[in-house]
């Protein structure tokens, strides 16, 4: 009774007390959704890294194949899982790339992906048994950094694989190796040809060095 009394003597309090509990409760539920979608996101994405690189050992580890035949089994393992055409944009970097037309985009990304490919397979043909070992996923903002460690016998690599949600799937869009990124490590050597010079210049030093690869 006295409780009913309260209430029609303080019928704004009771309404407003209604509120702060409806909101609280939509406050602590969104924050519990987001911890899962968090914690799934970590998860999935960790998974899809974990399983790709798995793969890629297998084929490293198989002493039957031809080098060749590794290098293009690794390629169709690992070509879903990264956004090359994002990478070679963010290479070139924003102030350069939005000035390009579609022509220009397309050249350089050709061979930005093509130099990245390579170097990938460059540095992976150097695996001796090797163990990699996966840290904790860490969230930043919508993205997932997944810390690993390629541990040898007498050798430490720190590897971070940064990933973003695309569309369709989890794609890496930058490697930081020992806390070097590769994105920024290509973007500073692109920026040292496009603060003097043009994007003929550059794909032209790019061709170049495809060039003197393929013949040495």
């Amino acid at each position: 009774m006295a409780h009913l009394e309260y209430i029609r003597a303080n019928p704004k309090k009771q309404i407003k007390g209604s509120i702060m509990k409806s909101l609280l409760h939509a406050v602590l539920s969104l924050l519990i959704l987001s911890q899962t979608v968090m914690a799934d996101d970590k998860s999935s994405a960790e998974e899809l890294l974990k399983s790709k690189l798995d793969a890629v050992i297998v084929v490293l580890q198989n002493n039957d194949l031809e080098q060749q035949t590794k290098n293009n089994e690794i390629i169709k393992i690992v070509t879903p899982i990264f956004d090359f055409s994002l990478m070679a944009k963010l290479g070139l970097g924003r102030k350069y790339w939005s000035g390009l037309t579609k022509e220009y985009k397309k050249r350089f990304t050709d061979l930005f992906v093509k130099r990245l490919k390579e170097s990938y397979l460059e540095k992976l043909n150097l695996y001796t048994n090797e163990i990699i070992a996966y840290r904790t996923p860490i969230q930043v903002k919508k993205k997932i950094h997944i810390p690993t460690e390629l541990i040898s016998k007498d050798n430490k690599i720190d590897m971070l694989y940064k990933l973003y949600k695309s569309k369709h799937s989890w794609q890496i869009y930058d490697i930081e190796i020992q806390g070097v990124s590769i994105i920024s490590t290509y973007r500073s050597q692109f920026d040292e040809v496009m603060s003097t010079g043009t994007i003929d210049d550059l794909l032209l030093k790019l061709e170049k060095q495809e060039k003197d690869k393929a013949a040495s």
